[in-house]
């Protein structure tokens, strides 16, 4: 099935043109003409997504559950034609984005399950105490409702789970919030052929047709126009830290200041203890096997690794350098992502700081591996070692002691993970390092690679500044759809009032 975009966007449930028009860079295939987005096409999309709210907020979690179901089920009857355009789009090979469209459905069916159940409402009843002295008390009931419209930015490095229908978008809609989506420049035919899914399932299950909006890109006036709208009420965000701080700010300069749930950046470091460094060739050749997944275009992207110096630290340099050196280089998402790239390395091998373990070159949109060491005091005398380069660029720090490795623990900025390679033996500097770690970042592991994020009941995805904007809350999994509820109080509702969810 080949898929020819329109090059449209959506509105109201319907397909809308422009004056003018951008064209698609894909990393090979056609190039095709997108209409580029508005301030004015973005007040359309967002007085039909408020004009839809009351409606679409009313319907049940079964009816709701049942539109998240038809969103997957319609995405999947295009999955030959979705996979035709993202793989010309992104460079993606087709295993890796078959994977994300496995995700992104199941992500859609996990959510309509879990809405189902009714527990993320997180109701809680205070029976009157009508006798209680001094004073008696009322009834009380508290249930978790749809805050309003929700803004949602495609993000460049995941095409379909964190993008059109990813999980913004769903938490979004099972909380019972219309979504409009700003699509991202970098895969404007797959965002198109997604919101032809999403307005198929809105017709088969009879929902406000302004539920849904997708609003090219091609504009930065289109970004600034969607947060400041006075009609959205949160915004989530996949990113570079510099487009979400902008953004950040402009939702916090609001008449009316709004959340704003971004996700930044991360270099997700990796502690390789004393016991654990027996088993230095294994973590070596697993780290760079995490390193270059997908040319280091992950926001867990592990890119720095914490190591005793010594032997052990020798040899897991060896092992990380012989895989690096075994990776051909990769297509990157973007030509501006592989610029950027260009430049991390350039400014890494620039610095004194820092000795050159593996290099290659990295041309046009491709990137190469490349490989640096330092120690613990240099790197903690040069605040940009710790700062992303987003793709397949590793760091080793060899620290001298325990004491060391907790410096630099205490050094990091937020994160959104990291990592304990540890054995029975490091118990002692393992416990140390543990609320260390816990207090940087969203997620802990052990003896594991931080690349996969489980969309799951307990995951976390997200962290204390810059790896997040809102420490408390995640991106990925069921507690996602909690960003887009507040919580409202019921006192002394008389039964005919009372919520059906909050009945009985």
């Amino acid at each position: 099935m080949t898929f020819t975009p329109h090059g449209k966007h959506l509105i109201d449930g319907q397909w809308v043109g422009g004056d003018r028009s951008f064209a698609s860079d894909p990393a090979h295939g056609p190039a095709h003409d997108f209409a580029v987005g508005t301030p004015e096409l973005v007040a359309q999309a967002c007085a039909a997504a408020d004009a839809a709210f009351d409606a679409f907020a009313a319907t049940t979690r079964t009816d709701r559950a049942a539109f998240l179901d038809a969103i997957a089920d319609e995405i999947e009857a295009r999955a030959d034609a979705i996979i035709e355009i993202g793989t010309q789009e992104s460079g993606l090979p087709a295993a890796r984005l078959n994977g994300e469209r496995g995700r992104t459905t199941g992500q859609l069916r996990l959510f309509a399950d879990h809405i189902r159940k009714g527990d993320y409402l997180d109701r809680r009843v205070d029976a009157a105490l009508p006798d209680r002295q001094p004073a008696p008390r009322p009834e009380l009931r508290v249930i978790q409702l749809p805050v309003g419209p929700v803004a949602v930015f495609g993000a460049s490095n995941f095409p379909l789970a964190f993008s059109t229908a990813g999980g913004d978008t769903a938490a979004a809609l099972a909380a019972g919030c219309p979504v409009v989506v700003k699509g991202h420049s970098a895969h404007p035919g797959t965002a198109e052929i997604v919101a032809e899914a999403v307005l198929a399932a809105i017709l088969r299950t009879g929902m406000p047709a302004g539920v849904f909006a997708l609003i090219q890109g091609g504009d930065r006036k289109v970004g600034e126009a969607l947060v400041t709208d006075p009609r959205i009420k949160a915004v989530g965000f996949t990113g570079s830290l510099a487009g979400g701080r902008a953004l950040f700010d402009l939702c916090a300069a609001r008449p009316e200041p709004i959340p704003f749930f971004g996700e930044l950046g991360s270099v997700n470091p990796m502690f390789v203890l004393p016991a654990a460094a027996a088993r230095a060739d294994e973590i070596g050749a697993g780290w760079a096997a995490s390193l270059t997944m997908g040319a280091g275009q992950f926001c867990t992207n592990p890119g720095i690794a914490v190591v005793m110096d010594g032997p052990d630290a020798d040899r897991l340099v060896a092992a990380a350098r012989a895989a690096l050196e075994q990776v051909a280089p990769q297509t990157m998402l973007t030509q501006g992502i592989a610029k950027a790239y260009r430049e991390g390395v350039e400014r890494m091998g620039r610095s004194n700081a820092v000795t050159a373990v593996a290099t290659s070159p990295s041309e046009g949109r491709n990137a190469a591996p490349n490989l640096y060491e330092t120690t613990a005091d240099a790197f903690l005398g040069e605040d940009h070692l710790a700062e992303e380069v987003f793709g397949p660029l590793g760091l080793v720090v060899r620290a001298a002691s325990g004491a060391d490795m907790e410096r630099i623990a205490r050094g990091f900025p937020g994160q959104l993970t990291a990592t304990l390679q540890t054995d029975a033996g490091d118990a002692e500097l393992a416990r140390r390092l543990l609320p260390l770690l816990a207090r940087k970042a969203g997620r802990v592991l052990a003896n594991g690679f931080p690349t996969g994020v489980e969309v799951a009941d307990a995951m976390v995805h997200g962290g204390p500044y810059p790896a997040s904007t809102n420490f408390g809350a995640t991106s990925v999994g069921t507690l996602s759809i909690r960003r887009f509820l507040r919580p409202v109080c019921f006192q002394n509702l008389p039964d005919y009032m009372m919520p059906a969810d909050l009945a009985g």
